[in-house]
């Protein structure tokens, strides 16, 4: 699946909003330098609502010596917006973006921008700029939620690599069969790109939760009878959840995932944690 023996680790984080959230994101950024980390990944809001605050963070991972791949969202933006946005991109001498659709904030309604999927983005990109980005896309091992079938939705996903793409990250999950089901429906379809699971730290229940919900990953009913039996117990909560994502980040690497992408919510510690426990 991947070119290189080693697996490779890449991390994501969001645009800061604050001077207190732009002091957490270096700090998190220095400690995760550690794990040498392939290229960090910065986050898009729902309609481009953070596109000045997704550059300025991209400048400041790589001040700090990062290789940092903004994600790139089509949704409510034209043609021109986004040959500009390459534009600086090229010119600051990124090489690297996370090519999505995007989410539609709401309220936004039909306005859905000039190009509606993807695969017209990696295309569009590829147009404009021929090889200079290394183009990664998303894949969703349990399904895109808003996607009609498992078989529609990978051939989506097929779509979008014969666009262009170069590699593809994956939604999170705690079941390592859905990623290894997925890998090898996609490689029957004749994907060669390496597939990286992405991987999320287990810090807190509620938002876990919520943020699951929201994106179609199955919590398995084992973790959350777990978890809310240690109701506020932060530590616990923290243990767990390192011991439960080792032991999947083990799995995936031990049968041929050619790398980890942490979600890292703008937090250290918890992929840290991890990635100590697996002996890297």
């Amino acid at each position: 699946m991947s070119d290189s023996t080693s697996p490779a680790f890449s991390l994501e984080f969001f645009p800061p909003r604050d001077l207190a959230g732009q002091e957490r994101l270096v700090r998190a950024a220095k400690q995760m330098l550690a794990i040498q980390p392939k290229y960090v990944s910065v986050t898009f809001g729902a309609g481009g609502s953070t596109r000045a605050g997704t550059a300025d963070a991209v400048r400041t991972l790589r001040n700090l010596g990062c290789d940092a791949a903004p994600h790139l969202s089509c949704v409510g933006a034209t043609r021109q917006d986004l040959r500009d946005i390459l534009q600086t991109y090229k010119n600051e001498g990124v090489r690297r973006v996370v090519a999505l659709r995007g989410d539609l904030p709401s309220g936004m309604g039909g306005d859905a921008g000039e190009l509606r999927y993807a695969n017209e983005l990696v295309s569009f990109i590829r147009e404009e700029t021929g090889d200079w980005f290394h183009i990664e896309v998303a894949a969703y091992p349990e399904m895109h939620p808003q996607a009609a079938s498992p078989t529609a939705d990978l051939e989506h996903f097929v779509t979008k690599v014969n666009a262009g793409a170069d590699a593809a990250i994956t939604q999170y999950f705690f079941n390592a069969d859905s990623y290894f089901d997925f890998v090898d429906r996609a490689q029957a379809k004749g994907v060669r790109v390496p597939i990286v699971p992405g991987i999320m730290p287990i810090t807190n229940h509620t938002q876990l939760l919520r943020f699951s919900e929201m994106c179609g990953a199955e919590v398995p009913r084992w973790i959350r009878l777990r978890l809310a039996e240690f109701g506020d117990d932060k530590a616990s909560i923290r243990a767990f959840g390192v011991d439960v994502v080792t032991e999947l980040c083990q799995t995936l690497l031990d049968n041929g995932a050619p790398g980890l992408h942490f979600y890292s919510l703008n937090h250290a510690e918890a992929p840290l944690a991890v990635w100590k426990e697996l002996a890297l």
